[in-house]
């Protein structure tokens, strides 16, 4: 009897201890949402040392204390060359080992873009003796592995400082009198991929995001990601994007490639199905990862000015069935699409060291709607459809393929037996501005 007692006396306590960390994860997250109260336009003041032109030139704003003492941002502020009117802008976050890029920018002025973008490591776009990125004398935290500085206030962590600094960055910019405020987009580059998955459900001004490599639910990611991270419920309760992703209603293009060694596919997958807006996937094979490959191709630039121009992302997935070792997806798309692919594979584990092989598909117009269509090779155990417009690519979602679906029996009669597959319907989600 007493054993009985003492097993209760801990279970008890155990769920009390439970319920405990659980009210605190939710009023951590709450903190972090605050941060999308940070609306009032830090003033930028030009940084010495860098060459400026008429158009693009190196600054530094403010950024929140750190350890009780204020922080600066440096970064690269530019406006295209030629303009007769206001113009859309987009914030740029650099990945692990990145800085503030002046050619990105530089590219995002070639597309009638203003730009800045931002270095979230107390670093300048400067090498020192060590062919290292040069600090600043106003540096914040830096980013120490994989949230390995959790054991910090909330707000001496890093992340929090990195979306803060995203979030401030789109105050600046929106509130330039050259500026079209109401059409500011914000991309983000691996790690910065990460903070853009974050930030995208926290400040709801942006019009648009491209995550590109980074996302959330990475956890469980079977490389260094899950190996850092399976064990860190803060991480896990607190920074993982899918805790803020359901609020993200603007329009998102996730950017990457089925090789990518850091972020997989199915990781990718559970983000993009927890956000609220309309989402294209851009899955680009060979694309590499490093951000001069994420500003070479075409695809962000389409996917941006065609938010810009009408709200919607040009090209997105209605729906997709499978049925009997055969996939079908239906797209709705505003401009011609001329080919299709296949990518599958049969291999299994992480994603990006899996084998991909490209198989012809069909492509058949229904009205304004097109349907892609291909068989499945024997032993298919992943795969999505590539659809093309010339040079731009837009994937279907990622399928993982059951024994299930290689069989005569339609996915779509048993809704159960792939939730992946049915997770959109026939009927398009709408925009919320």
């Amino acid at each position: 009897m007493m054993n009985r007692f003492l097993v209760s006396i801990v279970i008890l306590a155990t769920y009390g201890t439970l319920v405990a960390n659980g009210q605190e994860f939710a009023r951590l997250r709450d903190e972090v949402r605050e941060l999308g109260k940070l609306t009032s336009a830090p003033a930028p003041v030009d940084a010495e040392g860098f060459e400026h032109s008429d158009n693009i030139r190196a600054i530094f704003f403010d950024g929140l204390d750190y350890e009780a003492k204020p922080t600066k941002v440096f970064a690269w502020l530019g406006l295209p060359k030629n303009r007769s009117d206001k113009v859309p802008g987009i914030v740029l976050v650099h990945g692990g080992g990145g800085t503030a890029f002046r050619t990105w920018v530089q590219k995002w002025n070639q597309q009638g873009f203003a730009a800045i973008a931002i270095a979230h490591e107390g670093q300048v776009e400067r090498r020192d003796e060590h062919r290292k990125w040069e600090k600043h004398q106003w540096a914040g935290p830096w980013r120490r592995g994989h949230y390995k500085d959790v054991d910090k206030p909330l707000k001496d962590q890093w992340m929090y400082h990195a979306v803060a600094d995203t979030i401030l960055a789109n105050s600046l910019l929106r509130a330039l009198p050259e500026v079209d405020g109401d059409h500011v987009g914000v991309m983000g580059v691996s790690w910065g991929g990460v903070i853009t998955s974050t930030v995208m459900g926290i400040d709801a001004r942006f019009d648009f995001a491209i995550p590109t490599y980074g996302c959330g639910h990475m956890a469980d990611a079977k490389n260094h990601w899950g190996r850092a991270l399976g064990t860190n419920s803060f991480y896990r309760e607190v920074w993982d994007p899918v805790h803020y992703l359901p609020a993200a209603k603007m329009p998102a293009m996730w950017f990457s490639w089925p090789e990518d060694h850091h972020f997989p596919l199915d990781s990718q997958s559970a983000s993009y199905r927890a956000s609220r807006g309309d989402y294209m996937v851009a899955l680009l094979p060979g694309m590499k990862h490093s951000t001069a490959a994420s500003w070479n191709p075409p695809d962000s630039y389409a996917f941006a000015q065609s938010i810009v121009d009408t709200g919607d992302p040009w090209c997105r997935q209605l729906q997709s069935k499978m049925d009997s070792g055969s996939i079908e997806v239906t797209f709705s798309s505003s401009k011609p699409l001329d080919r299709a692919v296949l990518i599958s594979t049969t291999d299994t584990g992480f994603t990006g060291k899996r084998k991909w092989n490209e198989t012809p598909a069909n492509l058949l117009n229904r009205g304004n709607r097109t349907v892609a269509t291909a068989e499945l090779p024997n032993a298919t155990t992943a795969c999505f459809l590539n659809v093309y417009a010339g040079n731009l690519t837009v994937s279907s979602e990622y399928f993982e393929v059951g024994p299930s679906q290689m069989m005569s029996k339609s996915a779509d009669s048993n809704p159960d037996s792939n939730p992946d597959l049915n997770a959109k319907d026939s009927t398009p989600k709408q925009t919320v501005k």
